[in-house]
């Protein structure tokens, strides 16, 4: 069977909405979806690090990976399903199986240090239980385990590799990966949204990013320029996607990614972590000024002109 998986595009590392209860706001979910489509996205990740997976239980992972895939259909959906606990990998890995999701990624174990060999044998457990293809997901910042590039050949070699995800600060560890990914018949997808021009360059195949939720059409012209060889503007998208990055990255990251996404204009829900005065008043700044920015481009508020809130977090 001809996979799915997707082998090129710009993906949306999915913010997910939940209300203070812990409740999966679907009709908030729904509307931002719908409008990342019309967009023209191709795909995206579900319960990636913008998702804040390790957050929520197995059992409201489960509840997010089969609403965005019936939400997000007919686009491909990647399911993350790493997970410190094996088992919960497994889990997950199974169910997005019985989902018909076109193949599911996973990091490193994160916290405790991991060997290569450890993480080699982490990664074909994932696989085995899967049983759909893979994305390797190196994001080391978070998971405090870098992937090596032997470990991936190694894997690569013995289970279908689809894709790499490469994410964090290494920018160079991307001409690594291309390479690899030639030579083993896997591509690499980059998180490294503000960048995209010295991505394609390098040979990336797309972008699973966060900031896709926010500026899908910047992002999308630039791969369309650069991938698909069609007219369009390089120097004022990503002179705007810097502009962009640097105004969220006043705050942390994830929830410099609700940010903006409620700047855009949709409903973000409430923090799923304790948030403190200090960055609520940076959130409420930085909403401000990409609306501000999103006004002077011509990009239009999802819900229409809006004020931001005194409280904008819930």
């Amino acid at each position: 069977m001809k996979s799915t998986f997707p082998s090129e595009g710009i993906l949306a590392a999915l913010t997910i909405p939940m209300d203070a209860n812990g409740k999966l706001m679907k009709r908030a979910l729904a509307t931002h979806l719908t409008w990342l489509r019309a967009k023209g996205i191709h795909g995206a990740l579900a319960l990636g690090s913008t998702g804040e997976f390790l957050r929520l239980g197995v059992e409201q992972r489960k509840e997010v990976l089969e609403v965005v895939a019936e939400l997000a259909a007919p686009l491909p959906v990647i399911a993350n399903i790493s997970d410190i606990n094996p088992r919960i990998v497994a889990e997950l890995g199974r169910f997005a199986r019985r989902l018909k999701l076109p193949g599911v990624a996973v990091m490193p174990p994160n916290f405790f240090p991991c060997s290569a060999a450890d993480q080699l044998a982490h990664f074909e457990y994932a696989a085995e239980a899967a049983q759909l293809p893979m994305m390797l997901y190196n994001f080391p910042e978070l998971t405090c385990n870098r992937i090596n590039l032997d470990t991936i050949s190694l894997f690569a070699d013995r289970h279908p590799m689809a894709a790499i995800k490469q994410s964090g600060g290494e920018f160079g560890y991307h001409t690594e990966l291309i390479r690899l990914g030639k030579q083993k018949n896997f591509v690499v997808f980059s998180g490294a949204d503000t960048r995209l021009p010295e991505v394609f360059k390098l040979g990336a195949a797309g972008c699973i990013g966060g900031l896709v939720n926010i500026v899908p059409e910047l992002m999308i012209e630039q791969f369309n320029v650069y991938r698909r060889n069609q007219p369009g503007r390089l120097e004022p998208t990503a002179t705007r996607m810097r502009e962009v990055g640097a105004i969220v990255d006043r705050l942390t990251f994830t929830i410099n990614c609700t940010a903006g996404v409620e700047a855009r204009g949709f409903e973000v829900g409430t923090p799923k972590m304790v948030v403190s005065d200090a960055t609520r008043n940076i959130y409420s700044g930085v909403v401000t000024d990409l609306r501000r920015n999103f006004a002077e481009w011509g990009l239009e508020l999802a819900a229409g002109p809006a004020k931001v809130s005194k409280r904008p977090l819930r």
